[in-house]
């Protein structure tokens, strides 16, 4: 079999739902990206298992996404599967004083989760537009927080499709990185350890940050968060302003007025628009405030 043979031969297999040429543009929060060759929504675990094990067995590129924040994709698209993991894989129980979380959970459900049952130490989460499975990929964090420092487990896939299990004492979580995002394992869920806290000020901890992130952030107009990581003791955002960047622009991208650290759609952006500010951003904050940004954002596709 070969082009779409291959993949409708995937359908006979699977209950997600699964489109050709679907346009990635659907499916990121900046509303940028070409198509996938196949996407698929896996339906639960085993549909996911199912879909890596033909993948593997037709030699096809897999590649996943969540929410599709933090995401640059390619307006060539993204040849081979696109699994996008979200409702399939969305479980979300409490057990004794930990939450299980699916890799599909919206962080923010997660944080209110955790909210009901009394439990501490998520209240950063409850703005972060992401799921869980990319959010532990990136160690995504806000307000002094991050992922790595809840997680007891990650349960995750290899690329055949058999099951791994991760121990806090097996993972490895730097600023916006862990250890996974250098293996070939597409995470599938985690056990996090909460503290127990008295509701009322774990919700007031939330509106706090939801509020702060309402009036900090342009969350009005399409964007990735976060585009570079924050230097040392240094703020990205700082860095872009200090050096004239602010509100600079190519295409449909702009340097957000607002926050500088953040890059906006403003109706038709492309991800060579991206690549382009971004080069321009990063040449001028070297040259006037004499350091190098790093990306934050993942690329993901033909570049």
């Amino acid at each position: 079999m070969t082009g779409d043979g291959v993949y409708n031969g995937l359908k006979q297999f699977i209950k997600g739902r699964m489109v050709l040429a679907e346009p990635m543009s659907k499916h990121t929060s900046w509303r940028i990206g070409g198509p996938a060759d196949c996407l698929l929504e896996p339906a639960d675990r085993d549909d996911l298992r199912l879909a890596l094990a033909y993948a593997r067995r037709h030699g096809l590129p897999v590649a996943v996404v969540g929410n599709g924040t933090n995401l640059l994709v390619s307006d060539k698209g993204i040849r081979g599967l696109v699994l996008k993991l979200g409702p399939g894989l969305g479980e979300l129980d409490v057990r004794a004083g930990a939450v299980y979380a699916g890799a599909g959970v919206p962080l923010p459900r997660l944080a209110n989760r955790a909210l009901r049952a009394e439990l501490a130490g998520f209240e950063f989460l409850a703005g972060i537009p992401g799921t869980v499975g990319g959010a532990l990929l990136m160690n995504a964090g806000a307000n002094g927080c991050s992922m790595g420092e809840r997680v007891s487990r990650v349960d995750a896939l290899d690329l055949a499709g058999d099951e791994l299990v991760f121990t806090k004492t097996q993972l490895d979580f730097t600023y916006r990185k862990s250890c996974l995002s250098c293996r070939k394992v597409i995470i599938t869920g985690a056990l996090f350890s909460g503290v127990p806290g008295a509701k009322e000020k774990i919700k007031s901890r939330m509106e706090e940050y939801q509020s702060r992130r309402r009036s900090t952030q342009p969350l009005e107009l399409p964007n990735a968060g976060s585009v570079f990581k924050n230097p040392p003791g240094d703020s990205a955002g700082r860095l872009i302003e200090q050096a004239g960047c602010k509100e600079m622009r190519v295409g449909a991208i702009q340097v957000s007025p607002r926050h500088a650290n953040f890059f906006v759609n403003l109706g038709g952006g492309t991800a060579g628009d991206v690549m382009q500010l971004v080069e321009m951003v990063r040449r001028q904050v070297q040259e006037r405030c004499g350091l190098k940004l790093l990306m934050e954002v993942q690329r993901l596709g033909e570049f």
